[in-house]
């Protein structure tokens, strides 16, 4: 079964609440005008009478009719249903009418009266119809945005999601880069293969920690870029030239890890043990506008294998997707044996 919620509730009341002032109106005029109870009261029997049956009609066809049958396309139960609830209703006025020639008190009708009499008729069901087309109305809109609400409920449940698997890869494959550099390194200089491991142990806690949050602060990732960045220059020889830049602001937020896998490509791509390398990384702000950039040799092993292509620059891009939609420009450039890759954040 499902919940009764209190937006319901209140939804309910606010309804009955516009029903009642509509239904007091002429009576409080009435007592306004005359300061007489028995007028009052007379006129509220008379709005009773008329506005009793629309009243149950909008409730019935707001949360049941319209709901089970409706919407359900069942539309001749629907209209069926309406019907026998008009006649139940007035199920008064139509016994008084059928056994009129009973009651002594009850005129003969005229023709001018059945000409009153079937119009009132008419005029009473199109009342009714249309007050069950306005609940049937307002039930649809109501309907309407609880299912754009769902949706995109859903959509943001799946985005982060998709977020939270993304950044799950992101620590396997940083780890798995990371641990073959280390692994390098304990072969060319021991002792330098230790400060790595501690250096690691440093960028995994970040990683392990601080990556659960969907933002996180600018300078902490810069940190993080600078430790990584001196743990994959401890493999580089004499002939790898690596420069960075980092210039930001203090109080800006950004996704966690998201340049990591940039950088990651740059020193899998660009590092030759035996030719001239260079790698160039650039941080900068620029008012609201966050700017990367990475320029480095690009040395593939084979045509798969090149600057710009992978699981991590995917990743990256799936992410810059999700969370910056159309807040970010992609460059992306392979010129000679220089890759050049920029990206431009609206924060």
């Amino acid at each position: 079964m499902k919940k009764i919620e209190r937006k319901d509730i209140w939804l309910f009341v606010a309804q009955l609440a516009v029903w009642l002032i509509i239904m007091l109106a002429l009576p409080l005029a009435t007592f306004l005008s005359t300061q007489d109870f028995h007028s009052t009261k007379t006129s509220f029997r008379v709005v009773w009478g008329i506005m009793h049956s629309p009243f149950v009609i909008y409730f019935t066809n707001f949360y049941i009719l319209g709901p089970f049958l409706f919407f359900k396309r069942r539309f001749w139960l629907f209209v069926l249903c309406n019907l026998a609830l008009i006649l139940f209703m007035n199920f008064p006025f139509i016994y008084v009418f059928l056994a009129r020639d009973r009651i002594p008190e009850m005129p003969e009708m005229s023709p001018n009266m059945w000409i009153g009499f079937f119009s009132g008729v008419f005029m009473f069901l199109l009342l009714n119809c249309v007050i069950a087309a306005i609940a049937i109305g307002i039930r649809h809109f109501i309907r309407v945005r609880q299912i754009k609400q769902q949706l995109q409920d859903e959509k943001a449940k799946n985005t982060e999601a998709e977020l939270a698997w993304l950044k799950s890869q992101i620590n396997p494959h940083f780890l798995f880069n990371t641990l073959n550099n280390i692994s390098s390194l304990t072969q060319i200089n021991p002792d330098a293969a230790q400060d790595a491991i501690a250096q690691l142990s440093d960028l995994l806690r970040y990683a392990m920690y601080e990556t659960n949050k969907k933002t996180v602060p600018i300078q902490g990732e810069v940190e993080f870029m600078r430790n990584y960045i001196a743990l994959m220059e401890l493999r580089c020889n004499e002939k790898t030239e690596v420069t960075t830049t980092f210039d930001v602001g203090q109080n800006m937020e950004i996704a966690p890890l998201l340049f990591i896998s940039l950088i990651e490509n740059a020193f899998k791509h660009g590092v030759s043990s035996n030719r001239p390398s260079k790698i160039d990384i650039n941080l900068l702000q620029n008012d609201d506008e966050l700017v990367f950039s990475c320029d480095n040799t690009n040395y593939p092993k084979d045509d798969a294998d090149r600057s710009g292509s992978g699981i991590g620059l995917e990743n990256t891009r799936r992410r810059l997707d999700l969370m910056y939609a159309n807040r970010y420009k992609w460059e992306q450039t392979l010129e000679g044996e220089m890759y050049h890759i920029k990206i431009i954040l609206k924060i």
